[in-house]
């Protein structure tokens, strides 16, 4: 890990730059994306339209966009080597948890979760760090790699640190503010989901990401709020449009504090489970898993019968209060 300290006039790495950096990450999707196509059909995952003018309540990024939006970094070669480099900015905003309840997040790059960054395996990972949260942060990575490169060391308000390490093992891996109290800066927001694709790619699918995670708006230890993607009961209220038949593919991951564990589970259907996304054949088939803090899973299922399907964890208490949504599923056109 280096660091390197600025002064504001001199920071290299602004909130506009950032913006402009993650614009490019996310339009390069496309050229990034060739590496899944390779040895596949070329029958393309039909994606629904999201609902219309769902709202932002305050978050960097619409749970829509976050839903299938991966950061696939800014691509180099090095040496003979593919080095994908991310940036990652810790800052403090308010999100609407609802129509009456507002909530100081600390962030990174100014959502909760944090981008969903995307590897493949054997690529050189680098990540450009830059603290303008007001307190000390970090981001430490899951994962294998050197022990400099951890993100345990405290890094202060107005440094800049890059972290750098080769992308293993394959499989969905989380990032996270290990700055204690780490429950505390992780229930602010301070967290992530780190993919890393294996060297041969898994089936064509319509992919998306849904973290678990959980609110203490009174900071005493119990979590008041639960959401998927950010925003209690957003997929409640604006049901996820999927098509009838089609393989889905969820990277799923629980970033809940203060709850021993968490279930998911799918309504009226059977998904395969792939434990940490760490092989490419199931381990089970089932329709609820349960999790602790920080794991994940890859689940992949198809609906056979259009309508509204919910999905939601099997503690009552977590549903009702925000971590519930549906699939709507569409006949094929």
């Amino acid at each position: 890990m280096n660091s390197t300290n600025y002064t504001n006039s001199e920071k290299p790495w602004k909130r506009r730059q950032s913006l402009k950096w993650g614009a490019a990450g996310v339009g390069i999707v496309g050229a990034n994306l060739l590496w899944n196509q390779v040895a596949r059909s070329n029958n393309q995952p039909i994606i629904p339209p999201p609902p219309e003018d769902t709202p932002l309540r305050g978050n960097g990024v619409n749970p829509f966009t976050f839903l299938r939006e991966f950061n696939y970094g800014t691509v180099k070669q090095e040496n003979g080597r593919t080095v994908r480099e991310f940036y990652l900015e810790a800052t403090s905003s308010v999100i609407d948890l609802n129509t009456v309840v507002s909530f100081r997040t600390w962030n990174y790059n100014d959502r909760v979760p944090g981008p969903t960054l995307r590897a493949k395996s054997g690529d050189r990972v680098r990540v450009i760090f830059n603290n303008q949260g007001g307190r000390f942060h970090t981001v430490h990575f899951h994962g294998i790699h050197p022990a400099s490169e951890d993100g345990v060391r405290s890094v202060r308000h107005g440094e800049q640190v890059t972290y750098e390490f080769d992308a293993k093992p394959y499989g969905v891996h989380l990032y996270h503010c290990h700055v204690e109290p780490v429950t505390r800066h992780i229930g602010k927001g301070l967290y992530g989901m780190f993919i890393i694709d294996p060297p041969q790619p898994r089936p064509q699918a319509d992919e998306m990401v849904l973290i678990m995670g959980a609110y203490d708006t009174n900071e005493n230890g119990e979590n008041n709020f639960y959401a998927f993607n950010g925003l209690p009961n957003y997929y409640d209220d604006y049901p996820i449009p999927i098509q009838k038949d089609q393989r889905i593919r969820v990277y799923l991951l629980n970033m809940m504090e203060f709850e021993s564990a968490a279930t998911f589970h799918l309504h009226a259907n059977m998904f395969q489970l792939y434990r940490t996304g760490s092989t490419l054949t199931p381990h089970e088939v089932t329709d609820a898993v349960t999790m602790g803090p920080s794991e994940r899973h890859i689940i992949e299922f198809s609906y056979n019968y259009p309508g509204r399907y919910m999905f939601h964890p099997h503690q009552d208490w977590i549903a009702e209060k925000g971590c519930r949504g549906f699939f709507k599923v569409l006949e094929k056109t």
